[in-house]
């Protein structure tokens, strides 16, 4: 994919990204932890939480874009599909994890991603109040934060018995869904949930082995995938397939813990 877009563009693209995660963050630590605070749901039958802080920063985040690269197109969470001329989209999760953010936990984060019909080709998964950014893409991948910037690395291979396994939600998707996310959960050494896309960052520094969930959208996924291929890892489908287009999702460490993490979820229909 970096093949089609030359070193001006890719350049063009990675001042473009920081700049939208640089405006994204003021825009949401404004209502962060604070006590007026009101979380709408978007669904009925379930609390599907957003509140004025996912719709002001990606509004904030599409008036840079309009600004800077008006040709591109954009898919944001909160505001739908703009085409655009360039084939190029942004894909944009202005706060993922809101459930994390009206909780007051640190897991949320702002998702940038920017790609064509194939995938991401750049993306940063930032977190304003740590204030960690895990950046990746155009063959480089690091991550700037309180203690400086480091290249990340996905972790080597290791026995599934001794992988560490992140997830959001413990009700994992569908009972189906579920019964094959245990199956792995229970040849892993540690699982851990409620780790929103931080999860995904922790894999891209080489701190966790694997990322399992199920019913993600392109702009919970496009961005994890772009920092998590960039640092070594891998991220497909259940089937092992592209997924950036969301859906089920592995992300992992390594082909060998891809792999064997496959296997498992492969033999649950």
């Amino acid at each position: 994919m970096t093949g089609k877009v030359d070193h001006a563009t890719q350049a063009d693209l990675i001042r473009v990204a920081h700049l939208l995660a640089n405006t994204a963050r003021p825009v949401t630590l404004a209502h962060f932890r604070t006590a007026a605070l009101v979380a709408d749901t978007k669904a009925l039958s379930h609390f599907d939480p957003v509140t004025i802080a996912d719709r002001a920063a990606e509004q904030a985040m599409r008036d840079v874009l309009a600004r800077e690269r008006p040709d591109d197109g954009i898919f944001g969470e909160e505001y739908g599909q703009t085409p655009g001329a360039s084939g190029l989209t942004w894909v944009l999760d202005p706060i993922d994890g809101t459930r994390g953010y009206i909780s007051g936990t640190p897991t949320w984060g702002v998702l940038i991603a920017v790609g064509d019909a194939d995938g991401p080709v750049y993306g940063i998964i930032d977190q304003p109040y740590i204030g960690e950014r895990f950046a990746g893409g155009f063959g480089q991948a690091d991550v700037t934060g309180p203690m400086g910037t480091a290249p990340l690395a996905t972790r080597a291979p290791r026995g599934l018995d001794q992988a560490i396994l992140l997830s959001t939600f413990p009700e994992i998707g569908t009972a189906p869904e579920m019964a094959a996310f245990q199956a792995v959960s229970r040849q892993v050494r540690l699982t851990r949930y409620g780790m929103d896309c931080y999860g995904y960052a922790l894999l891209a520094a080489g701190q966790v082995d694997l990322v399992i969930e199920a019913g993600l959208n392109a702009y919970d996924v496009q961005a994890p995938i772009a920092v998590i291929e960039a640092a070594g890892g891998i991220v497909t489908d259940w089937s092992g397939a592209p997924v950036h287009q969301g859906g089920q999702v592995l992300a992992a460490a390594n082909a060998d813990i891809h792999a064997a993490a496959l296997k498992i979820l492969r033999s649950h229909p």
